[in-house]
């Protein structure tokens, strides 16, 4: 069946039985355990109340990373968990480059210094930060020189510092590594669908258990019924709303953290090397990160309401312009500025001896896996993009020991590659795009969106009338790529497109506002 909702639910319409676990929330949490579940052999729903990777997931630093700062707390406090968290987000920060490699790579980071006391503490911790990769290292870390570094990074101001320490993370197209997860949950046997809010819980009468979800499709209005032996909740930052709805009694366990960014043009930030600022005048990390042909600037963090949609504040701009400018030779200024965004990041702030009712197992600090003892509903919360993989094991591990009482089975999702991360025949593809005329510039597009996919996306343009021509002569995208985002990813508005299919209004609010101009019709029916 096509990634799409028609086919979806006809899917769910097909099954003639329960399934075994049925999963809330289509973020990269809620992905890994679809994708993890499936193969193990389970049937399986996910159902998202808005897009995929709508809220959180889309909106963070976009950074593969194990957590420079947390190592550093790590030794400070003689903090074993902290150490361990860190240990696992770099090892599976290998992981999740081998995947996807259309979707994340290596990114080479400069820590500026200003003394020499500044070189020997900062270049001991990075050397620490590669041993404890071990092989899963992308490259060693080094010292370098002012010299060296205006040649990597010559938009930045040298002067007054005493060289810097380059490492070396990752970097992903966060939204689009969502969507690969969820097609390959799919492409193993999943249902999948977005637009679906979850509406209340089926309870066993005598047990009060769940037994089924009511959910309704927000597109047509349609309420549906499914039966089920686990739910998992795995909606970040609004995990407390669904705890809640399975039992009342629950206490919220859930703060928000808010993390706001910035973009610039390139033209601001030359070079293929990104900035860490480990030290500001308030102790929080900033980062300038060269991104997708722009430059991305953040990230605050500081408590804040739960919110869908948190819209940058003035001050966080100013904030965020005046680290780039102590740092950049060419000054930005806020008409510069081509977007902003704001990601809600999930963290426990009730401990867990506090946790009313329930049953929890606490597998690292930053995330865990709770049972509510009466409901049964398994709600994975805390986490970061760098270890879903790892939160989705671990919660299905729960699910199977603790719920299911079933022995553990082994996970398949460390050496799975991802929805089009297989590798591509390049002969072929040059080929391909030679004879029908495709600039280099949508070549490009094409290869980092889609992988292995663009072959299929291609073959569908050309058979759409005028699908090869560009919406417009100065952007990468095809005509026919909007009825294949809309025919085999469930695009079903223009947000879904511009903000995470193709990610251009994140990046720059006027140039999505251009094609949305252009293309009208596209999405004239919805809502």
């Amino acid at each position: 069946m096509a990634f799409s909702r028609i086919d979806q639910f006809q899917k769910i319409k097909a099954n003639e039985s329960e399934y075994d676990i049925c999963i809330i929330g289509g973020g990269a949490t809620g992905a890994g355990v679809a994708l993890d579940a499936v193969l193990r052999g389970y049937k399986v729903l996910l159902i998202e109340k808005g897009d995929f990777a709508g809220q959180t997931s889309s909106k963070s630093t976009k950074l593969v990373h194990g957590g420079v700062r947390y190592l550093e707390q790590a030794v400070r406090n003689v903090d074993w968990q902290q150490f361990k968290m860190v240990y696992k987000a770099l090892h599976e920060r290998k992981v999740m480059l081998q995947n996807a490699p259309h979707l994340a790579h290596p990114l080479a980071l400069l820590t500026p210094c200003y003394s020499w006391w500044d070189r020997i503490y900062y270049g001991i911790g990075m050397w620490l930060y590669d041993r404890i990769s071990g092989v899963t290292n992308l490259k060693n870390s080094q010292g370098l020189g002012n010299q060296r570094m205006e040649q990597l990074v010559p938009n930045l101001k040298v002067k007054g510092m005493s060289g810097g320490i380059l490492y070396y993370d990752g970097q992903l197209n966060d939204a689009r590594y969502a969507l690969a997860i969820l097609q390959s949950a799919e492409k193993e046997g999943a249902a999948i669908l977005n637009y679906c809010e979850l509406s209340h819980f089926g309870l066993s009468p005598k047990s009060l258990k769940i037994k089924k979800i009511h959910f309704k499709d927000l597109i047509d209005g349609e309420e549906h019924e499914v039966s089920c032996k686990v739910v998992v909740n795995a909606t970040g930052p609004f995990t407390d709303h669904i705890r809640q709805l399975a039992n009342l009694k629950l206490k919220p366990r859930m703060k928000v953290s808010r993390g706001a960014h910035i973009v610039l043009p390139q033209s601001f930030w030359s070079g293929d090397t990104a900035l860490l600022i480990p030290k500001t005048d308030d102790g929080r990390v900033v980062f300038i990160i060269p991104w997708r042909d722009y430059v991305l600037v953040g990230t605050t963090d500081e408590p804040d309401e739960l919110m869908e949609d948190p819209k940058i504040r003035a001050e966080e701009e100013a904030y965020l312009l005046d680290y780039f400018n102590r740092f950049a030779l060419n000054m930005a200024s806020q008409e510069d500025v081509c977007s902003g965004f704001v990601g809600q990041r999930p963290l426990l702030q009730v401990g867990l001896s506090d946790a009313m009712q329930s049953d929890t197992k606490s597998l690292v600090r930053d995330h865990e896996v709770e049972v509510d003892q009466r409901s049964k509903l398994v709600s994975i919360m805390g986490g970061k993009w760098t270890t879903y993989r790892v939160m989705a094991e671990d919660t299905m591990n729960v699910v199977e020991e603790e719920v299911l009482h079933r022995h553990k089975q082994n996970c398949h999702t460390k050496d799975y590659v991802l929805f089009g991360g297989e590798k591509i025949d390049e002969i072929f593809w040059q080929q391909r795009i030679k004879s029908l005329n495709i600039s280099d510039l949508s070549a490009r597009h094409l290869r980092e969106i889609y992988g292995f996919t663009a072959l299929k996306v291609l073959e569908y343009c050309e058979r759409e009338k005028g699908g090869l021509e560009l919406i417009h002569a100065s952007l990468p995208y095809l005509q026919g790529e909007l009825n294949y985002l809309k025919n085999y990813e469930m695009a079903e508005c223009w947000e879904d497109i511009l903000y995470r299919r193709w990610g251009i209004s994140l990046r720059d609010q006027v140039k999505g506002k251009l094609i949305k101009d252009i293309k009208k019709e596209a999405f004239a029916s919805f809502h």
